[in-house]
């Protein structure tokens, strides 16, 4: 196992971190964690632990979003035919199944497009264009993919097809000559948050139509609003809500911050799948061993509104939700997603989810016979090894996994990873995942004379090079690699939130407020923490696959005791049994086991008193 670099955050003011921990009545543990995510007073903290629907920008603050909103009430008075088009990926079909719903309520003459990641790969496609041409489609609303589809724009615009394109992907130099083009990280964008995900746009386009139809905004302030103005924006909030939870998803599920607007988003989208899920959710869960509560439950506790027996996190959405809809795309089509998504139904949606989790278990098959060869090629090859880079064709390769292949490369080996497979006999596509410290879309463009198509951002990104050019790409993307990344960038890196003592710090009240914390992502991950002087009480044990399970006390304290989990961490069970000192960097989570609840520590990494890392 590759051992890991420990890095104790100090990238905070002390005297802003004592002023916040006086202003909100908390410790400096606490205050700190707020202050590391950009939290300074008590204003800001407020709306990080309360977060509230008119904490949403204004949608019109987007560019073109004006020009967007008329063009779709056009398309309504004219009764044109609209197409939803949409990525394969769970950003993509959770976008498609988000406008789709909304606009189909009230305008029927209405399609979606999911292209075939085979015969079309990623974004718009000539054949898509093609299906609206024949379709007599006259508006294309474009979601999670377009901003560099400029040619792919010009052709529709010959058949009299205008498009309206929603992404948050980076833009090329120009942006495609389309009625509205929606992208906040677009240079001449002035919407105040940039990292929306695909389905978050498509959310904005619904809230900003939905606003000028009724006349208010979820901005507005409460207090300079009328009564009967405030009824109207309750209103616009339930009619809004029930749309979040597709929109928690395809934040959980393509890995954006969740901060700021993100938050809000993920927040009440989690309450809606918490209380009233859709069926196509419902159904996906039950493969995750997701159980509801009984009637009898729900009339012993009428107060409780959950609908689980456990209650929901990100997590959950990314392990048990997006891969299970990311499978049809992967291995099918990605038009079973969306059917799942859309289903009214709790029958039909139990027969999409039982032939889409067949899909998963496909998948998971292929990813893990071609992550097992792609390892075996590596330790065979002693030149591929000492590379900061690792690049792969292997023609028989499924195109729907490469992806993941590449994600498990990289936890592996921690290198810049892109792996290839055939896509058709003129082109080799594959998909790029990075690491922390390495921006992978700037090393492609660095490569890009050598590459037919490139997109995507730091951490991943999709290419396509002709088969004569592969060869000459690995040496230049290994160079660019080498010549970009310091060795000492390539250890995996555990960044700890803070230091914490045993006896003083952990109590069930300073894990009430960590829980407050959540959701948890990107940029406002579960704080990470670090222990000093500890040793084992004396029970140390493996359990299941390589897991350790122990209970740690202070050598200086011996105040109290904690259960630990770690995973994966079996080899250090003689150390621990010998009694020898160690140190933890973990996370505080509350275990259930027998009735009881028990605050446990999930560790991450363990360093003995002669080996520290840090």
């Amino acid at each position: 196992m590759k051992k890991k670099r420990w890095i104790l955050r100090e990238d905070y003011d002390v005297e802003t971190v004592n002023k916040l921990a006086e202003e909100l009545g908390v410790d400096e543990i606490i205050a700190t964690l707020l202050v590391e995510r950009g939290i300074t007073n008590f204003e800001e903290a407020r709306r990080f632990f309360r977060p509230s629907l008119e904490h949403l920008h204004d949608p019109f603050l987007m560019k073109d979003m004006d020009v967007a909103i008329a063009r779709i009430n056009e398309a309504v008075r004219r009764h044109e035919r609209i197409l939803v088009y949409g990525d394969y990926d769970v950003d993509g079909t959770s976008a498609v199944a988000l406008v789709y719903s909304y606009l189909q309520s009230f305008h029927r003459n209405i399609d979606f497009y999911i292209p075939d990641r085979d015969s079309e790969g990623y974004g718009i496609s000539f054949q898509g264009v093609d299906y609206a041409k024949e379709t007599g489609v006259k508006l294309i609303i474009a979601l999670d993919c377009g901003i560099k589809a400029h040619e792919q724009v010009e052709y529709g615009r010959k058949f009299g097809i205008d498009f309206i394109i929603g992404d948050h992907h980076l833009p090329g130099e120009t942006v495609p000559q389309a009625v509205a083009v929606l992208d906040p990280k677009r240079s001449d964008c002035p919407y105040p948050f940039k990292e929306l995900s695909g389905c978050g746009i498509g959310f904005k386009i619904v809230e900003a139509h939905q606003e000028q139809r009724m006349g208010v905004r979820l901005c507005d302030p409460p207090d300079q609003l009328d009564e009967g103005r405030k009824e109207l924006r309750e209103t616009l909030q339930l009619r809004l809500l029930k749309y979040l939870d597709l929109v928690a998803v395809s934040i959980a599920s393509d890995i954006v911050p969740i901060m700021g607007e993100n938050r809000v988003l993920a927040f009440y989208g989690l309450k809606v799948i918490n209380t009233h899920p859709r069926p196509g959710i419902e159904a996906i869960l039950t493969y995750g061993h997701i159980e509801r509560r009984s009637e009898d439950e729900m009339r012993q506790h009428p107060e409780d509104k959950s609908y689980f027996r456990k209650e929901l996190n990100i997590s959950d959405l990314v392990f048990l939700v997006g891969p299970r809809i990311n499978a049809a795309g992967r291995i099918r089509s990605a038009f079973d997603s969306v059917r799942l998504l859309l289903s009214d139904n709790n029958e039909q949606a139990g027969l999409l989810a039982e032939e889409i989790n067949q899909y998963n278990t496909e998948r998971k098959d292929l990813d893990s016979a071609a992550t097992e060869e792609a390892k075996r090629r590596i330790e065979a090859d002693p030149v591929m090894r000492n590379r900061k880079s690792i690049v792969l064709f292997d023609e028989t390769w499924h195109k729907g996994v490469v992806g993941i292949v590449a994600s498990r490369l990289v936890e592996a080996y921690y290198k810049p990873t892109i792996i290839f497979t055939r896509s058709t006999d003129d082109l080799i596509t594959g998909s790029a995942r990075s690491i922390k410290e390495f921006d992978v879309h700037t090393a492609l463009e660095q490569c890009s004379d050598l590459l037919e198509h490139f997109g995507g951002h730091k951490c991943a990104a999709g290419v396509s090079v002709r088969p004569e050019n592969l060869e000459a790409f690995k040496q230049r993307f290994e160079e660019v690699v080498n010549a970009t990344l310091p060795v000492e960038d390539m250890v995996p890196e555990i960044e700890i939130d803070a230091e914490i003592d045993f006896g003083r710090h952990i109590t069930p009240k300073f894990l009430r407020i960590l829980k407050q914390f959540s959701p948890f992502g990107p940029e406002n991950n579960v704080p990470v923490f670090l222990s000093r002087h500890l040793v084992d009480t004396g029970y140390p044990r493996v359990v299941g696959s390589n897991h350790l399970r122990f209970s740690a006390i202070s050598l200086v304290s011996r105040s109290r005791s904690f259960p630990a989990i770690a995973f994966q961490l079996g080899e250090h069970f003689p150390r621990m049994k010998q009694g020898e000192e160690f140190s933890l960097c973990y996370t505080l989570e509350e275990n259930y086991w027998n009735g009881k609840t028990e605050i446990q520590l999930n560790v991450k990494d363990i360093d003995f008193e002669d080996d520290m890392a840090y």
